[in-house]
């Protein structure tokens, strides 16, 4: 039978999906019967189905193999109930603009057996809901109902169109059992057709306006949060710094590594503060959602601002405005260029006078002191007690030089950033939203790209713990064993969550919660969990797991767990860091099991 089902599978290879990420349940026996023939009859012409318990890990993959590579991928969960599964990371795939097909079947809709499909279950009545789209349709840049198989293609691409077209973003497609069962005649469409919508350029008025203001500015500063998920826009950032020297960058951890920290121009990564946002006259913001926050740091009234963004209105957020000049609807790679070429082409030689040497002398050494800053921080106590900074250094040392981070601190992200110091494009992704627990599917989303479509790199997950539980670890580990993707995690261990802490802190800075413990605030996680054997457990107890308390721990632990996902098994590092109250995670150091 070629039906409805087998045509949508056709249609995903088509447009270029070679990977499916499955929840399946009692909506998908088409699907199901679509699947095992595709296997049998198109060996290597149809996409490899990734099993996912749960469908935050299934979605939280596919956002992770979409970021890393660029291209669409797909995931299938089951009514509305899998569509509900999938949590967070619909937000997360959202904010972070990560282009994901997300197929869900319906309830049949017929009774008496009149289709094939029909009902056959109890369940069938209990799953049927008034608008099951509505789930996640604010999050999606588009939902749409196949209601026949006749054009189940076009539908599929044009789904795609808006997964793929700026701001990019997940798509929802949902079916009811009877046409996905449809006997169709075979057909293919022209996919040439089928493309996202070109990028936009900045219009020459604002390339001028805004490459002289750069020019004429005592302190520009550039503010960066998505510019790195085209790896080629980095480049083309650097060349901008190197050609306005004095030119500073923030990165305002949009999601990406948008520039690197070898660079005099690196401010490093922050969230909306920076004391070089105060004193800018000249701010260029490029693709970032969130430049500065307005109660915490706030640019000089003075300041000349300008906003280039492929979505500068936020459309999907109800309140939001920065005081800009100039806002301009278009492509950060192309707008960097076109930038680029008209200092190079105009104002080179007036780049070139003695005002930007002296400027690019004063960036070096700021940068130079700020890596020393950085290092300082790397300290352990008399007793052998390390924080993140300490930790991290020491990931960064020991880790191969082209290792991807993928990253879920919260809290502790500032200080991972610094010590990272990410210098190669595509190297650092962290969620790119508020949703916890990306980092486990994401991490290994991220792995299976770079196996299969780059250069088989070493992955490295650090996460806080609380963050860990959100990942679903049951899921993403046993996941990790039975399709042999290995995956570095650390866990970030200070007993609880921190940043309900810090927000109340920031409203209440001396209000009744700030004199009672964490156990009171009702944030701690004492007794710890055993985090690195919730995950052993997981992969059948073929995993790598370990705790470590003191440095020596770590300088003993560490390299084994390395060694281990090298060698081709995932490992767990569960690092116990100083608490919020100037506690560390006590116990010795040692292997789960």
């Amino acid at each position: 039978m070629y039906t409805a089902s087998f045509a949508f599978f056709e249609a995903i290879w088509e447009a270029g999906i070679t990977k499916v990420f499955v929840n399946l349940g009692s909506d998908h026996p088409s699907i199901i019967e679509a699947i095992v023939k595709g296997q049998n009859e198109n060996k290597g012409q149809f996409p490899n189905i990734i099993t996912c318990p749960n469908e935050m890990v299934a979605l939280s993959m596919a956002d992770g193999y979409a970021r890393l590579t660029g291209k669409p991928q797909c995931v299938i969960v089951h009514v509305d109930v899998g569509t509900q599964g999938l949590g967070a990371a619909v937000h997360n795939a959202s904010c972070g603009r990560a282009p994901v097909l997300i197929f869900a079947g319906l309830s049949p809709f017929t009774i008496e057996g009149e289709m094939r499909g029909s009902r056959t279950e109890y369940i069938h009545w209990i799953q049927d809901v008034p608008d099951q789209k509505q789930i996640v349709a604010q999050y999606c840049r588009y939902t749409g109902e196949i209601k026949s198989g006749k054009n189940v293609k076009q539908m599929v691409n044009r789904a795609l169109s808006f997964a793929m077209s700026d701001p990019k973003g997940p798509v929802y497609l949902y079916g009811a059992r009877e046409p996905m069962e449809e006997d169709l005649t075979p057909y293919k469409l022209q996919q040439e057709y089928w493309n996202p919508i070109e990028p936009a350029a900045l219009p020459p008025s604002g390339v001028k306006t805004i490459a002289e203001a750069m020019v004429n500015a005592q302190e520009p500063l550039v503010i960066v949060g998505y510019t790195g998920r085209n790896h080629a826009a980095v480049q083309e950032m650097v060349r901008l710094a190197d050609t306005v020297k004095g030119l500073r960058v923030l990165d305002t951890g949009g999601s990406d590594m948008c520039f690197p920290a070898n660079h005099p121009a690196w401010l490093g990564l922050r969230y909306g503060v920076e004391p070089t946002i105060q004193t800018a006259d000249v701010i260029v913001v490029i693709d970032c959602d969130v430049p500065w926050i307005n109660t915490q740091c706030h640019p000089n009234p003075d300041a000349n601002i300008f906003h280039i963004d492929v979505d500068p209105l936020k459309q999907q957020m109800p309140v939001y405005y920065i005081n800009a000049l100039r806002r301009y609807r278009a492509d950060s790679y192309t707008s960097l260029s076109q930038l680029n070429g008209y200092l190079e082409s105009n104002l080179k030689e007036r780049l070139s006078s003695n005002f930007f040497s002296d400027r690019w002398a004063a960036l070096q050494a700021s940068h130079s002191k700020k890596l020393q800053t950085i290092a300082a921080e790397a300290v352990i106590d008399d007793q052998g007690h390390y924080g993140a900074p300490y930790l991290t250094q020491q990931l960064r040392k020991l880790c191969p030089y082209d290792t991807i981070w993928a990253i879920e601190a919260v809290t502790q992200t500032a200080f991972v950033a610094d010590q990272i110091q990410a210098t190669l494009p595509g190297s650092w992704i962290n969620c790119g939203g508020g949703g916890l627990g990306w980092s486990g599917g994401g991490a290994l989303g991220i792995k299976l790209a770079s196996d299969t479509e780059g250069q088989k790199q070493f992955v490295c997950q650090i996460v806080g713990d609380g963050t860990y539980l959100f990942s679903v670890p049951g899921s993403v580990y046993w996941i990790s064993k039975r399709y042999n993707i290995p995956i570095l995690t650390i866990i970030l261990n200070n007993k609880g969550w921190n940043a309900p802490r810090k927000s109340m802190l920031l409203v209440h800075p001396n209000g009744e919660g700030s004199k009672v413990s964490n156990e009171e605030l009702n944030i701690s996680f004492v007794p710890t969990p055993d985090y690195s054997g919730i995950a052993k457990a997981a992969a059948g107890g073929d995993i790598w797991a370990g705790h470590a308390s003191t440095a020596e721990e770590l300088g003993r632990l560490l390299p084994e767990a390395i060694k281990a996902v090298i060698g081709g098994k995932s490992a767990v590092l569960d690092a116990h860091l100083q608490g919020p109250e100037g506690k560390y995670g006590g116990g010795k150091a040692s292997l789960v099991g």
